[in-house]
């Protein structure tokens, strides 16, 4: 048998043992180079092992994975967890000290995990990673963000600050002879249009403005409420006074915004329990024409409609105001930037050489080459590159199978030399490039809320369902401050407090 394969074989049975195995404590130290008494060489080659959210429907062949391991000299060994069951898998994981050398932790707000970080469970990382010449451009405000109780327990995934803005049908502007809108009533009488003046031409009034999903983060609202200048989960006053969004009025324009929207038809009527895969397919088939989310999901769309829209034209705005005055211009920032951290738990990275192997590792998978590795592909079998550093995928299938999965694995997401062909993308990377200079943070990301950990989901409940009960006309203004004070008595009092009390002590 062909070395190579019968190497790829055991690699992927050990993976699919490993993932099957992974709540009865299978993975363990197995496959281990080195026994703590046996210090690594950072320059030896490492066996890695790994435990990573899958985001695709299946993990990747070994294609790209053979050339990650030359690149990063180790071996390594993932277990992949499906996105759909990560946090009762990792929850499990952690109770039960089934981990590897590596483990993604992407719900940073989740009670089990902030209280395993913090119970020591995982290596602070900090103190090293000024050793690494990747590791150590990582910026103050990232490492203070994905700090708990000012303590780094792993590599921050670096995404972008704020990604989000709007997609429009630039073909159906033209056709009604309208212009790009900039600020928030212009985007409402684009809605109106797009709804009642038979953008498509078909004689039927069949297409709304905004298609919008059942996510009032990731979807529209929150978008909408930054144009509207409602701050990023918590605002702070120069005191420390904590004040959630929801108590601010601001976030009743927004609700008042979204309710027009609903109450006039310029929004699909299902929005409050379509799926974003939905979103999207309705979007392609033409039945809208606004499109709030990432900006990066433009490419998406518009290839989704090919075949079906094939006239479609895309505008892609990202500064939105209430005024059109550019200093109120503001998007919030998705978890401040970060996207999670790759962790190394005491129980698998056993001392500091080994910790110093690993990270090493993580710095060489920030390297140019390792990006273009685990966005693109292999140079000549999965993309084409021009002299300008423009990549281009060739075969996409082959692409899905061997290389997107890795995407969500990349310790950084920008910043480098070479970039997508496509001029949808590159427009939507210049925005989310330009969205920096206007991002809001959330100044709580990192604060400790005993109360939070323990009820923070359930109490968050009660705050969505009133927003979605006022858009949808269900309660009024009075109905939406009488859940505001049932959240605040339930808890949410307390959690303004610890809150305050935790911020006052970082700024101490």
């Amino acid at each position: 048998m062909n070395q190579s394969v019968s190497r790829n074989a055991r690699k992927a049975a050990a993976a699919l043992l490993c993932t099957t195995f992974l709540l009865l404590g299978a993975c363990g130290n197995s496959g281990k180079q080195a026994a703590s008494d046996q210090p690594y060489d950072e320059n030896a080659k490492a066996n890695i092992t790994w435990l990573n959210i899958l985001h695709t429907a299946s993990p990747p062949t070994d294609t790209v994975l053979n050339k990650l391991e030359e690149k990063t000299n180790a071996d390594i060994q993932f277990s992949w967890i499906p996105d759909a069951s990560k946090e009762e898998r990792i929850n499990t994981a952690l109770a039960s000290d089934s981990l590897a050398d590596i483990v993604t932790l992407t719900l940073l707000d989740n009670s089990s995990v902030r209280n395993s970080l913090k119970s020591g469970l995982f290596w602070e990382v900090e103190p090293y990673l000024n050793d690494y010449p990747n590791l150590a451009k990582i910026s103050e405000d990232t490492r203070r963000s994905a700090s708990i109780d000012g303590k780094l327990y792993g590599v921050p995934f670096q995404k972008d600050l704020a990604r989000n803005g709007i997609t429009i049908r630039k073909d159906w502007l033209d056709k009604l002879g309208l212009e790009t809108p900039h600020t928030t009533d212009e985007l409402m009488e684009v809605a109106r249009a797009f709804t009642e003046d038979d953008p498509d031409g078909n004689g039927k009034r069949d297409t709304t403005g905004f298609v919008d999903r059942s996510d009032l983060i990731y979807g529209a609202f929150k978008t909408l409420s930054s144009y509207f200048g409602t701050p990023n989960n918590w605002a702070v006053s120069d005191d420390g006074k904590m004040t959630p969004e929801f108590m601010t009025d601001s976030y009743i324009s927004t609700m008042n915004y979204m309710k027009e929207l609903y109450e006039n038809g310029y929004i699909n009527k299902d929005f409050a329990v379509t799926a974003k895969t939905d979103q999207q397919q309705k979007f392609a088939q033409g039945k809208a024409g606004i499109y709030v989310g990432a900006i990066f999901d433009s490419k998406n769309l518009l290839n989704m409609a090919k075949g079906i829209q094939d006239n479609m034209e895309l505008a892609l705005v990202n500064d939105i105001t209430q005024n059109g005055d550019e200093s109120e211009r503001a998007i919030w920032a998705a978890n401040n930037g970060i996207g999670g951290l790759l962790a190394f738990p005491r129980s698998e990275v056993k001392d500091e050489a080994e910790l110093k192997r690993v990270l090493k590792f993580v710095n060489d998978l920030m390297d140019e080459d390792a990006y273009a590795l685990m966005t693109y592909g292999i140079e000549g079998t999965h993309y084409t590159v021009d002299d300008q550093d423009a990549a281009t995928i060739t075969n996409t299938d082959l692409w899905q199978q061997e290389v997107q999965p890795f995407a969500a694995s990349r310790p950084k997401e920008s910043g480098y030399p070479i970039h997508d062909a496509d001029p949808l993308k590159q427009e939507s990377d210049k925005l989310i490039a330009e969205n920096a200079n206007y991002a809001v943070l959330n100044p709580a990301y990192s604060l400790e809320s005993e109360t939070y950990n323990t009820q923070g989901s359930e109490l968050q409940k009660i705050v969505v369902d009133a927003t979605y009960k006022y858009i949808l006309g269900e309660i009024d203004e009075a109905g939406f401050k009488s859940a505001v004070k049932n959240w605040r008595k339930s808890g949410g009092d307390s959690i303004i407090s610890e809150y305050e009390a935790a911020y006052k002590a970082n700024q101490s």
